[in-house]
């Protein structure tokens, strides 16, 4: 009778996953219900959530055990535990030798059933009967009599997915040794190979990135992971296309199909159309770079093909999938497998200086586990990094990495000059990705660049040879070289080449700046600048043009609520200018007030003072009681003396430093307002709530008027005239004005915005105060700022 049907779900590594599916497949034709997540799963969806809800419809857990299943960084884990907690009936099948030792002891009591070293029906029979019980014969029995024709046999072909290891190697097969370092790429390796099998006619699939990127890595791993499922697997060097029919004709050779005496074109078409007839079969083509050249070379037929190219050009041809970098988790995973006792955090910080390459990963691993530690590797890297990067090559990578980045460089130069200029401009910017509305901002201007004025298509034709190399990943909008790339070329660059090559950074940097540092409509020109700017600080701090964008800079970190980068900022460029231009000059000044905001506005505002006065005396002595500058110091002196609790005293330094800007500046200049604002607040904290509020509202007119109703210092004067309504308890006005002033600062700063988030919770305060709490709840972010929001300048 048949037995009753399960519903089962299957826990299995990605490394596992042949095996999960031959396990799915052949428990779906016994009858059971099977959740396997690569078969049933959408892009998009919550994986926890599935994997929550799996756990929970199922009545056995089928657990493919194998010496990776019981890593403590799978998610497996989770599965397992989860389903001896919910007490569901735990299916252990193994599927490669294990010691005593690899499986935990709350399961070393659960018997299992081993599926490795059987043949495929013997396989089939223990899971079933693993899954359901003994069961009798599959087929049947043989006549005792007498024999008659054989029975025909199952057939092996079609979609039906084979006994993972269960006949070896495909009997055609030339794929290089396996890397046993191979670590990641889960998500990468699922698309592939639900892409190969989408189709029954051949699939090609192309896989795309910068050198280095491990491409070839896993295409390796895919095919090793994968290899019984195939008949024939011919791994193809691909990089000089005009030798593919001799590949071709070699694999026609060993598939018995070559004519003796015929030549390596008809040879290669005799083998595309045995391919176009038979199934199981994958071509790797490797390095194939020239997508053109293979418009007749692609097989055909109910088979796969893989191709690694640094050009993304095939993505015009063919599916493809674009390589980045290791995730960050997956970079830590291979140096804490790799290097014995690293520390988690020193493998953080060397995977952060390899920006996560895995061809770099590989040799830094193969470095430090010969004699050097960590930190050493990683302190090297900051001035010694092409000679780090010229330590050998890793075991399954052709060439280390500098070798990689000078034979690219070395054939780009020799047929695209103009390519080779813009990457070495681009090795001396930052390694985030570059605008390329920069360069054609200010093309006329760069000396290093040898550009044709009639050139229209500059630089995208440029760009498009640095991207077919494998040394920039290019977009519409921007273009990135990897860091390490970067420092391999500038290494390489001499001497009057490289002072030509600053020279045109400090140009471009320079005239990118937008004049307004606190306008939003400019942040997200300063973000990408400032990264730059940050990246080579020790070079920018060095060119005086730059010096006056590198305080705008400042200004713009500490304005947009990025405080910890604004202090790392001024902290680094300070002593630098000290140095090189003296503690009273008006750059160094310049970058010490910002230093002084950065300082108060992580909360400590005993240090800032000691800044702040110090800048304030310097600015007197040098420029004048006063100058614009030397008022934005007595400006920001008041506000820090005010957020002391120095109440009087701050009322009296913003009170003459109002004065001094309505003389100098007028009474609708923005630092006027700026210095009515802070007054209006310091008069609020004494008590005086009535003229704080007429000075507020006016304040808000004004700058209404003046910079827009979105403007942050608009928002900061409604923020802080309902503070004052709110003292006065006036609530009903107060909330009026935060809940308008609220939602722009969410449209124009964003919700994470120190501004917003002190709204919000100015918000919320007002409305427990008017008795609607569970309102304030609602509203209420944890860790919210509270308070009057003072702007310096």
């Amino acid at each position: 009778m048949p037995v009753a049907a399960e519903s089962v779900f299957v826990s299995y590594v990605g490394a596992d996953r042949a095996w999960a599916e031959w396990v799915a497949w052949h428990l779906r034709e016994a009858g059971h219900h099977v959740e396997l997540d690569v078969w049933d799963w959408r892009t998009g969806d919550n994986f926890i959530e599935r994997m929550d809800r799996a756990l929970g419809r199922a009545t056995a857990v089928v657990a493919l055990f194998s010496s990776s299943y019981f890593d403590r960084a799978r998610w497996t884990r989770e599965e397992w535990t989860s389903a001896v907690a919910r007490r569901r009936r735990l299916v252990p099948l193994t599927i490669e030798p294990l010691d005593g030792g690899e499986v935990p002891d709350i399961l070393a009591a659960v018997i299992r059933k081993d599926l490795h070293g059987l043949d495929e029906q013997a396989a089939i029979t223990a899971l079933r009967e693993a899954v359901a019980g003994p069961t009798g014969p599959l087929t049947a029995p043989p006549f005792p009599g007498t024999t008659g024709a054989a029975a025909p046999s199952v057939d092996a072909g079609g979609v039906r997915p084979r006994l993972p290891g269960g006949a070896g190697l495909p009997e055609v097969w030339n794929v290089p040794r396996r890397n046993p370092h191979f670590i990641g790429r889960e998500a990468t390796m699922t698309r592939v190979r639900e892409a190969l099998l989408a189709g029954r006619q051949a699939v090609v699939q192309a896989l795309h990135g910068l050198g280095g990127i491990g491409k070839t890595q896993l295409v390796l791993e895919y095919a090793h992971r994968f290899a019984s499922q195939y008949d024939t697997v011919w791994w193809i060097d691909a990089e000089q296309a005009d030798q593919i029919p001799v590949h071709y004709t070699e694999l026609a050779a060993r598939l018995g199909i070559a004519a003796p005496g015929a030549g390596t074109g008809h040879t290669t078409r005799t083998l595309i159309e045995h391919l176009r007839t038979r199934e199981r079969w994958l071509i790797v083509l490797d390095n194939a770079d020239e997508p053109g050249a293979f418009e007749t070379l692609l097989p055909t037929g109910p088979g796969h093909v893989l191709i690694t190219s640094r050009n993304p050009g095939w993505k015009d041809l063919v599916p493809s999938h674009g390589l980045d970098v290791f995730p960050r988790g997956d970079s830590v995973a291979y140096l804490t497998t790799r290097i014995p006792d690293i520390a988690t955090h020193q493998a953080d910080s060397l995977a952060d200086g390899l920006g996560d390459l895995p061809l770099a990963l590989a040799q830094a691993a193969g470095v430090i586990t010969t004699g050097m530690t960590p930190d050493r590797y990683r302190r090297l890297l900051n001035d010694k990094t092409t000679r780090l990067m010229a330590n050998g090559a890793p075991p399954g990578y052709p060439a280390h990495l500098a070798a990689t980045v000078d034979i690219a460089t070395a054939r780009l130069s020799s047929t695209h000059p103009q390519a080779t200029e813009l990457l070495r401009l681009a090795a001396f910017l930052g390694p985030d990705p570059i605008p390329t509305a920069w360069l054609e901002t200010t093309v006329g201007r760069l000396s290093t660049l040898t550009v044709d004025p009639d050139d229209f298509m500059w630089p995208q034709s440029a760009l498009q040879h640095l991207s077919r190399s494998g040394l920039a990943r290019v977009d519409h909008e921007t273009f990135q070289v990897h860091r390490l790339t970067q420092a391999i070329v500038r290494d390489h660059t001499g001497e009057a080449d490289a002072t030509a090559a600053e020279d045109d950074v400090t140009t471009l940097l320079a005239a990118i700046a937008p004049s307004d540092a606190v306008d939003p409509v400019g942040w997200p020109t300063w973000a990408a600048l400032t990264s730059h700017l940050t990246a080579g600080l020790h070079t920018a701090a060095q060119h005086p043009p730059l010096h006056a964008t590198l305080i705008r800079a400042a200004r713009y970190l500490c304005v947009s609520g990025q405080s910890h980068a604004a202090r790392d900022l001024t902290a680094a460029l300070h002593p630098l200018w000290i140095n090189a231009l003296g503690e009273d000059h008006p750059d160094t000044l310049g970058i010490a007030q910002y230093l002084g905001h950065a300082t108060t506005d992580l909360g400590t505002d005993a240090a800032a003072r000691h800044i702040i006065e110090d800048t304030l005396e310097r600015r007197r002595r040098v420029l004048g009681a006063d100058h614009p500058d030397t008022l934005n110091s007595a400006n920001d002196l008041a506000t820090t003396l005010d957020n002391l609790g120095e109440y009087e005293q701050a009322r009296r330094m913003h009170a003459d430093t109002i004065k001094h800007r309505r003389r100098i500046l007028g009474p609708d200049h923005p630092e006027t307002l700026t210095s009515a604002n802070n007054l209006a607040t310091a008069l609020d904290s004494l008590g005086e709530h009535e003229q704080a509020r007429r000075m507020h509202a006016d304040t808000l007119e004004r700058r209404r008027r003046i910079v827009g109703p979105d403007h942050p210092n608009t928002l900061t004067s409604a923020s802080n005239l309902a503070t004052v309504l709110a003292n006065l308890r006036q609530f009903r006005a107060a909330e009026q004005i935060l809940g308008d002033a609220r939602a722009r600062s969410r449209r124009v700063l964003g919700e994470n915005h120190p501004d917003t988030q002190r709204l919000t919770e100015n918000l919320a305060r007002v409305l427990t105060a008017l008795g609607r709490p569970f309102e304030a709840h609602r509203l209420r972010a944890p860790g919210g700022k509270k308070g009057q929001r003072r702007k310096r300048r």
